[in-house]
């Protein structure tokens, strides 16, 4: 039974989301940018998985993609047991009221021409056989789960406040009683006064409903309030991935490094001890990523093997891994990877479907 609870909500495995760079008057294919390049993580029922990284890394592409936003170039993504990877839309349809999804900007994922009601009655009138008095009390019901007004329902989204925008959202997402849902940077274009409420609520919910969250964020002081553990994404790949009191205390990658030392303190004195880490030179192109290493062209550490060779995403005990040659992997680390909680994370799920690139 233990090892059941244990099995991964979602498991995703060597995702690559590529887009085409096209040329010429016949918009021949010349490249492509790399958007999400081989990424694998797990996320277990009802934790939260932060996915962390700069402006352009690639968090919100693996968020979309994972919902199959986009019909991604490689890889294998598992729901709650179903393999969506390939799914037709048809098929996928049914299977969207498990798995929604929370978008950073209110205003733009609203329809303005539609009421509060008519919004989060959308998704019950297209998966449900709800009659309209089901659908309207199940409408009052999410608005008193996220904290709107009922006699709000018949309003539009521009009369709202962007945090009641969110709200909205959410409310929608929570509709069809889903079990996992992606928050892409839901408080980015939200004053910093109502960041902490939308942040609450959403751990509210998560207690209430049993959710599962990917909570994808450029903010590392939030993610450490919500997060049960942190990815750190770069330039399209996972540098590393640990439960979020070992990666805040202790982080092994020099990007994590640098991230979490760019995080203002509010105690002035260690504030003013601590080191920065300053990051020298511009992120790479992900349509032209260096050999190697991506992190090799900025890191303060970087060694000759860093320009040649990537390094793997590999254990380091317990629900910890790291690609780093500055922490390379031991022989009883490689053993490790057959079994134990991480063996979950970075070993393949089944055969791993490698698709031309779309």
């Amino acid at each position: 039974m233990a090892e059941a609870a244990r099995q991964p909500l979602v498991a995703v495995r060597g995702l690559k989301m590529y887009f085409p760079i096209t040329a010429g008057l016949l918009r021949r294919r010349v490249g492509d940018v790399k958007a999400v390049d081989d990424v694998s993580f797990d996320i277990r029922a009802g934790e939260t998985l932060g996915l962390v990284g700069e402006s352009g890394c690639g968090k919100s592409t693996c968020g979309r993609a994972i919902l199959r936003l986009y019909d991604i170039t490689a890889g294998s993504i598992r729901i709650d047991g179903d393999e969506i990877a390939r799914m037709g839309q048809t098929a996928l349809r049914r299977l969207r009221p498990k798995m929604q999804m929370v978008f950073q900007d209110p205003q733009a994922s609203l329809n303005p021409r539609m009421t509060v009601a008519g919004i989060i009655g959308e998704p019950l009138a297209e998966h449900t056989p709800m009659t309209q008095a089901e659908r309207l009390e199940r409408i009052y019901g999410l608005m008193d789960a996220v904290g709107l007004n009922r006699n709000f329902a018949n309003r539009y989204p521009h009369e709202f406040s962007g945090g009641q925008r969110q709200r909205i959202g959410i409310a929608r997402a929570l509709a069809l009683n889903p079990k996992f849902i992606v928050c892409d940077e839901p408080i980015a274009a939200l004053d910093v006064s109502i960041q902490a409420q939308v942040v609450n609520l959403l751990e509210e919910l998560q207690a209430r409903f049993g959710l599962t969250y990917l909570f994808i964020s450029h903010d590392l002081s939030m993610v450490r309030h919500i997060a049960t553990r942190v990815a750190v994404m770069y330039l399209g790949r996972i540098v590393e991935i640990a439960d979020r009191d070992a990666l805040y205390s202790a982080p092994l990658h020099p990007y994590t490094q640098a991230l979490l030392s760019a995080v203002p303190e509010p105690d002035p004195d260690y504030e003013g001890q601590r080191r920065r880490i300053i990051l020298t030179g511009d992120v790479p192109s992900p349509a032209r990523p260096p050999e190697g290493c991506r992190f090799s062209t900025r890191c303060p550490t970087v060694l000759d093997i860093c320009r040649r060779v990537a390094p793997e995403l590999s254990t380091r005990g317990g629900d910890r891994a790291v690609a780093c040659h500055l922490h390379p992997a031991t022989a009883q680390q490689t053993a490790g990877r057959t079994g134990g909680p991480m063996a979950a994370v970075w070993e393949p799920a089944g055969q791993i479907q490698q698709g031309e690139h779309r």
